[in-house]
């Protein structure tokens, strides 16, 4: 992002004392002084540090793996449900603020000495310091990102209804979260130190940290952000169970459905959850949230970028080819993530699958059909490929000189702000030798994990290392693009499209080698955000490596005991057809895992995007991935007094519609509202509001869903009490034409047959 032009005015507790300079000041002197060039840092993070500050004691180890191992739990509870419902890191963030403080006013001050050794530690070392909570809250960061290998045992168990040896998938649970620790170690030059990598969703975190810890005097007629914060955190838990328990209707309200209740066009183009969304918006701050994050966390410019990419293709592409009828497009949903035959139903998987072998059945799929896919999620994609190609083209031409300059200032040890400067000059780095030696460790860990137990997730050693090497080259582009922008990047569809050639036929290897890629990328982008937090906080960096490593292995173990014992305990989980009437646990991103483990894994990309398939046009999505960012460079070079064409950034706008069909159209539509509100026009006009509130709303907005979200259910929901029963009960637009196929002949249940 280029550096703005900072003129806000700013209040008093943020504001940094900066010496005079005299006139023969050096310009090593003013460089002594200098702030971060990227203005929402500046307005955000205080360029003091205070080394004598307790950090990993006795309260951060209890908090910190309390906090880690609960939200572990919840979330994954939550995850196989319907609604599911994500607990973020900033409930556990508001809880222990408390609970440290009281800590540190009831626990003893004496030192204890560990047995046998002569390390000592004390159980209270003084007040409850910002730092301790800091390391506490990424604790909790590891408990709220999900597992992603946890999809794999939930589809093998529960939809492929096949045997898993559990030790074999903790080990698969492990080596996938940790793997990325050594990409990050490589790439933290470059993705912390840099001032330009300035990672926007960490400030919602340092100013949440600020309103919780600083002293601030309230101004006559204001709030503090302490107090802001309370009443927008009681005000959103107060709120919440409308759109949870009385009115679930209103986290989508579509009023074009309601208008021309049996045109199925009109559904189509109005559901906000199965269509195109026009005029569909909710009164829910999850719908808002829930899939996309919180807009009020994301830079104006890249909301920009992605509302054009939203449009672009929701509506105009994906009308256009569904009405002209690309491939047989109006036989199916405008917008599934299923798949289906050709006459339109759900396509029958045992038909094409050997049992034995649990491999794909040749003769089987061609005597029955070609798999098909709904139009969008055709373009899905195309869009997936092109983002790809465009993340690494956007990347070299923007930032390759940006790069290599920083290559070369690494080395030479020149390179940072005044942050990187403070945290060089406090606190001793972790050693290379740390990465390495765990890399090495998680490495064996992969290869025993796929390779022994009698193979049972099919995928060679061979697999496991082309795995690695995929994510290692993708990381410092994604982690680029995530840093500046706050989107990140995923390499599940590339992964599965390699796989998929490389090893047809296999639906285990193919999803255990996309986790392998995905997830150690995505990891290694965690810990490298992790690790600015601590580098805008001032946290020592070994005690952030060590609280992530931690971290990481409570959660995976709470995560894979947690959904083992839903598997095991609940009867149909994840069966919708075969649940009780009312049962929540019908898994909807399980679902879309599964149905892609088909596509990739069972069916595979040559059968579905190459010359055996129906869909080989999409891989020109590549190329076109590929040139995109190509004209945006050139006129940025060309006329660099326009500084808005430096930030269309094209690999953003072609993914804006790159959370759906998992995310729906009216999470899109609520989301851009929002954002466009508060980062463009709020921004602008009410800059000093902006700068004291809108990370503190964000952060007060989360923090209450999560609460109510979680108190209802245990205390209501879970014993069965439901909500009056009436027409805004149902977790639904009420638009059930939207997901019928309009072509002549199909037929499909509760939908018209057209002739």
């Amino acid at each position: 992002m280029e550096p703005s032009d900072s003129s806000a005015t700013m209040p008093d507790s943020y504001e940094p004392t900066k010496p005079a300079v005299s006139g023969n000041a050096t310009l090593e002197a003013l460089d002594e002084v200098n702030d971060s060039p990227i203005e929402e840092v500046r307005l955000t993070v205080p360029i003091t540090d205070d080394p004598t500050l307790p950090c990993l004691t006795f309260r951060t180890w209890v908090l910190g793996i309390i906090s880690c191992a609960t939200l572990g739990f919840l979330n994954q509870f939550f995850g196989y449900r319907q609604n599911a419902l994500s607990v973020t890191s900033v409930s556990a963030q508001i809880l222990v603020l408390p609970l440290g403080k009281l800590m540190a006013v009831s626990l003893p001050r004496k030192e204890i000495r560990i047995p046998g050794t002569k390390w000592t530690f004390s159980l209270n070392p003084g007040p409850f310091s910002i730092k301790e909570h800091c390391l506490i809250t990424i604790f909790a960061n590891t408990g709220s990102n999900s597992v992603y290998a946890v999809n794999i045992i939930t589809i093998v168990k529960a939809f492929y209804h096949r045997r898993l040896n559990p030790v074999a998938a903790m080990l698969l649970t492990h080596s996938t979260q940790m793997l990325g620790y050594g990409w990050a170690g490589i790439f933290r030059k470059f993705l912390v130190d840099s001032p330009y990598m300035w990672w926007p969703i960490n400030l919602v975190q340092v100013s949440l940290f600020r309103a919780l810890h600083e002293v601030e005097v309230r101004r006559k007629g204001g709030l503090t952000r302490l107090q802001f914060f309370i009443i927008v955190l009681v005000s959103s838990f107060s709120y919440y169970i409308v759109p949870n328990y009385l009115f679930p209707s209103i986290t989508a309200l579509s009023f074009v459905c309601w208008i021309w209740k049996d045109s199925v066009t009109a559904q189509q183009i109005g559901s906000g959850i199965y269509g195109l969304g026009v005029g569909s918006f909710a009164f829910d701050w999850a719908t808002v949230a829930g899939f996309l994050g919180s807009p009020l966390a994301t830079p104006g410019f890249a909301i920009i970028n992605m509302l054009v990419g939203f449009v672009l293709v929701l509506y105009v592409v994906t009308p256009i080819a569904y009405w002209n009828n690309f491939y047989n497009a109006k036989r199916f949903p405008i917008i599934s993530a299923h798949v289906f035959d050709a006459n339109g139903a759900k396509y029958n998987i045992s038909a094409i699958l050997t049992e034995r072998t649990f491999e794909f059945n040749n003769q089987g799929y061609d005597n029955y059909s070609k798999v098909n896919l709904s139009i969008f999620f055709v373009l899905a994609y195309g869009i997936s490929f092109a983002t790809l190609a465009a993340t690494v083209s956007h990347v070299a031409l923007f930032h390759g000189r940006t790069i290599w300059q920083q290559t070369k200032k690494s080395f030479q040890d020149k390179f940072g702000d005044v942050h990187t400067r403070l945290m060089r000059k406090n606190y001793d780095p972790v050693p290379q030798w740390w990465f390495h030696a765990l890399l090495l460790l998680v490495i064996a860990m992969s290869l025993f994990s796929c390779e022994g137990f009698g193979r049972q997730l099919q995928l060679p050693y061979w697999g496991v290392i082309l795995a690695m090497a995929l994510a290692f080259i993708f990381t410092l582009p994604a982690g680029v693009i995530t840093a500046t922008t706050n989107q990140q990047i995923g390499l599940n569809v590339v992964s599965e499209m390699i796989i998929g050639y490389m090893y047809p036929g296999k639906p285990l290897a193919n999803v255990a080698f996309k986790t392998y890629s995905t997830i150690s990328m995505a990891q290694a982008i965690t810990f490298l955000s992790d690790f600015k937090l601590g580098h805008y906080m001032k946290i020592p960096p070994k005690s952030m490596f060590l609280v992530q490593l931690v971290g990481t292995l409570v959660s995976s173990l709470v995560y894979f005991g947690s959904a083992w014992w839903l598997l095991t305990s609940i009867e149909n989980i994840c069966n919708p057809s075969k649940l009780p009437d009312g049962s929540p646990w019908t898994c909807p991103g399980d679902d879309v895992f599964y149905n892609a483990s088909i596509i990739w894994g069972v069916v595979g990309p040559l059968r579905m995007f190459g010359k055996l398939g129906l869909y080989p046009g999409m891989n020109y999505f590549f190329l076109f991935g590929a040139i995109a960012p190509v004209p945006v460079w050139y006129f940025s070079r060309k006329y660099p007094e326009k500084k808005w064409i430096r930030l269309i950034n094209v690999p953003i706008l072609i993914s804006g519609a790159g959370a759906m069909p998992v995310a729906k159209a009216v999470n899109y539509m609520c989301w851009f509202s929002v954002g466009l509100f508060f980062n463009l026009y709020v921004y602008r006009r009410f800059k000093h509001w902006w700068v004291r509130h809108n990370y503190i709303l964000s952060a007060g907005l989360d923090a209450g869903v999560a609460f109510m979200g979680t108190l209802c259910y245990f205390t209501l929901q879970y014993n069965g009490i439901r909500g009056p029963r009436w027409w805004g009960l149902a977790v639904d637009d009420h638009c059930p034409l939207a997901k019928c196929p309009t072509a002549p002949g199909i037929q499909v249940e509760d939908c018209p047959v057209f002739h």
